[in-house]
C-alpha cells in the first residue's frame, strides 16, 4: 500500500472573498495562484493561496458560500491550520508584523519541540505559524518571490493540521489502522501523528476534547483537509482502501488541477486524498497566476453564466511592486 505523502491542502470558509484576498496577499504574503469557483456550486468563489508556483502541500483555499452563517468552534472539527516559516527568528518578525497590522495573536509558544505563533483572521479562523528550524521530513515550498515578506521570513507551505475530537480512541484507530499514520508523541490532551517522511508537512495534531460543545460549520471554520497521493494509480488504491473500511466516500472526482477522493472519516471530519498533479500552471502563465477567473474545461461553456453570478474581484498583482518590509 502506498502511504500518503503528507498534507496537500486545507479548504476553509470565509465571509468575504475580497477580505480574504487582502489578508492572505498583503498580511500573510501568500500568492493567489488560482481564482476559480466551487465546481459543485458555481456561484461560490474558490480562491487558492500557495507558494510561488502552487506546489502541492502549500495551498490554503477558501469558499465564500453566499449567505452562510458564522461557524462555531468546538469539538469534532478540523480546528486549526499551520503555515511553515524557515526559522525561529521568523516568528519574531511575525510578532512585530502582527502587532503593527493589528492581527490578534497569542505570542510565541512551543509544542512538540517546535516554536509556534497562533493567530486569527477577521472571521476568527484559527491559524498558527510553525518554525522549520528543528524540522526534518517533507520539504516545504518556495516563498512568493515578489510578495511583501522578506524571503527569509516568508511562509513556505502548510504545517500540521489540528483536529479536535470527542471520540479519541476511535479517531486514533482511523489515523493508524486506516490512514497509516503513527502516533509519535503526546502532550496533555494533544497527540502528534505523522505519516511517511514525517515532519511539519506530514503531521496531524489531534486534540481529545469532551468539554467543548459540538462545532458548527460556517464561515471562520475549515471545510476539509486534503492529503497528498502521488498519482491516479495510487489514488485508486486509496479509493479501494476507504471502500473496504466502509467509509462514506465521493468516489473518484476529477478537479482538473488534481484528482481526488473525499471521505467522511469521523463525525464532521471530511478528509480528501488528492494527487500532486497536474497542478496550477497549465492554464495561466507564471507571471499572472490568479489574476483571471480560471475555469476547468467542463465549466468553460458556462463562463458567461458564472461571470454573471460572481462579482468581479481585482486580483491583478503583476503590475504592482511590493515593497518587502
Amino acid at each position: 500500500m502506498n502511504h500518503l505523502k503528507g498534507i496537500h491542502h486545507v479548504t476553509a470558509i470565509t465571509s468575504s472573498a475580497e477580505k480574504n484576498y487582502e489578508f492572505f496577499t498583503y498580511v500573510l504574503g501568500m500568492r493567489l495562484i488560482k481564482k476559480t469557483v466551487n465546481q459543485d456550486d458555481i456561484q461560490t468563489y474558490h480562491l487558492f493561496f500557495a507558494d510561488d508556483i502552487g506546489s502541492a502541500g502549500t495551498d490554503m483555499t477558501f469558499f465564500d458560500f453566499p449567505g452562510i452563517p458564522k461557524g462555531k468552534h468546538g469539538t469534532n472539527e478540523i480546528s486549526k491550520t499551520s503555515f511553515r516559516v524557515p526559522t525561529d527568528a521568523a516568528l519574531e518578525y511575525w510578532v512585530k508584523r502582527f502587532d503593527r497590522l493589528e492581527v490578534k495573536h497569542t505570542g510565541i509558544s512551543e509544542q512538540f519541540g517546535k516554536k509556534t505563533l497562533s493567530f486569527v483572521d477577521f472571521d476568527d479562523q484559527q491559524y498558527q505559524l510553525i518554525s522549520d528550524e528543528n524540522n526534518k521530513g517533507v520539504a516545504s515550498g518556495t516563498p512568493w518571490q515578489k510578495g511583501p515578506i522578506p524571503l527569509e521570513y516568508a511562509i513556505t507551505g502548510l504545517g500540521p493540521i489540528f483536529v479536535r475530537i470527542a471520540e479519541f480512541d476511535y479517531f486514533k484507530e482511523v489515523m493508524e489502522k486506516v490512514l497509516l499514520f503513527k502516533e509519535i508523541a503526546h502532550e496533555g490532551s494533544f497527540h502528534l501523528f505523522e505519516v511517511e517522511e514525517g515532519g511539519n508537512g506530514a503531521q496531524v495534531i489531534v486534540e481529545h476534547n469532551v468539554i467543548l460543545p459540538r462545532a458548527q460549520q460556517g464561515f471562520g471554520t475549515v471545510h476539509h483537509a486534503a492529503f497528498r497521493v502521488e498519482d491516479r494509480s495510487v489514488l485508486e488504491e486509496w479509493i479501494q482502501r476507504m471502500q473496504s473500511f466502509r467509509f462514506p466516500t465521493s468516489g473518484y472526482v476529477d478537479r482538473h488541477f488534481f484528482e481526488s477522493l473525499y471521505a467522511n472519516v469521523a463525525p464532521q471530519i471530511l478528509f480528501e486524498f488528492a494527487t500532486d498533479g497536474p497542478g496550477f500552471m497549465g492554464d495561466e502563465p507564471y507571471e499572472t497566476l490568479g489574476e483571471k477567473l480560471s475555469l476547468p474545461p467542463f465549466l468553460e461553456p458556462k463562463r458567461k453564466e458564472i461571470e454573471s453570478l460572481v462579482r468581479p474581484i481585482d486580483t491583478v498583482r503583476s503590475t504592482k511592486e511590493f515593497i518587502k518590509e
